[in-house]
């Protein structure tokens, strides 16, 4: 069973999203991965956003394949995956919401991970 992702972000980080004000703290490229690679490597790059203390990390994974168009190849099988790996991920607490990416970041072929802020007592 895969968990829904959080949502547990208020309004003003959607404004800001939609503005383009937001800033990534780090990316992760998965243009050119495997469906294994691509997650092996979302893993690593979610276990060392959460270790420094990020606060956004934007995940390329490529625009999705365009209506009607037929290839001799799967396409957007990895854009198609990250939710599902972000819900089962060991990190997945740390997840606060995962939003799309304003244009400048890549619009449709990205997404924001906002991580929870690391707060110590």
């Amino acid at each position: 069973m895969v968990r829904a992702m959080p949502n547990t972000l208020d309004a003003g980080w959607d404004r800001r999203i939609g503005k383009g004000q937001i800033i990534p703290d780090s990316s992760i490229d998965l243009h050119g991965h495997s469906l294994a690679s691509a997650h092996a490597t979302l893993e690593r790059g979610l276990a060392g956003a959460v270790a420094r203390g990020d606060r956004v990390l934007l995940i390329v994974t490529g625009k999705p394949p365009r209506p009607g168009v037929e290839r001799p190849f799967a396409r957007g099988a990895i854009r198609a995956a990250v939710h599902d790996w972000l819900a089962i991920s060991p990190h997945s607490g740390h997840i606060a919401a995962v939003r799309g990416a304003h244009p400048r970041h890549g619009g449709q072929g990205a997404i924001y991970i906002v991580l929870r802020r690391n707060r110590t007592v």
